[in-house]
């Protein structure tokens, strides 16, 4: 896409701190991190969210995050990870061109990717559940 700055960046038009690349995928530090090391996963062809993500794609970018998680708490040695992917703008999607956040965790760090759990009731469990089976 003519104006996704991601887009720019996955292409090498715009420089980055690149961790890894190959022909798929860009993995670049984050400017905005949530703690140290706090790295993205770009695809280097435009996918607004996982959506339009193919599914060849979808399959690599699993293997790459798991790929740059064990190289990155070797290097790190940090004491956990998140690995977060958010779709839409409800969900905290600001850059409309899919990433993978890969973000170290150590301990104390505070960075906050967490909830509150709820509780999941009769109701809500027998609603879901007759919905989703009906899509798949």
């Amino acid at each position: 896409m003519e104006n996704c700055i991601f887009c720019k960046i996955a292409a090498g038009e715009i420089p980055s701190a690149t961790l890894y690349e190959d022909e798929d995928f860009r993995v670049i530090l984050d400017l905005g991190p949530a703690s140290k090391g706090h790295a993205l996963i770009l695809p280097k062809q435009h996918y607004a969210n996982l959506y339009e993500l193919p599914d060849e794609l979808a399959e690599k970018v699993i293997r790459l995050a798991k790929k740059m998680v064990i190289a990155m708490t070797k290097a790190l040695q940090c004491d956990g990870f998140n690995v977060v992917q958010n779709n839409g703008e409800a969900a905290g999607q600001t850059v409309f061109h899919f990433h993978m956040h890969l973000i170290p965790r150590y301990k104390d760090d505070h960075a906050g990717v967490t909830w509150t759990p709820g509780k999941l009731t009769d109701e809500v469990r027998d609603e879901v559940l007759a919905k989703v089976r009906a899509c798949l």
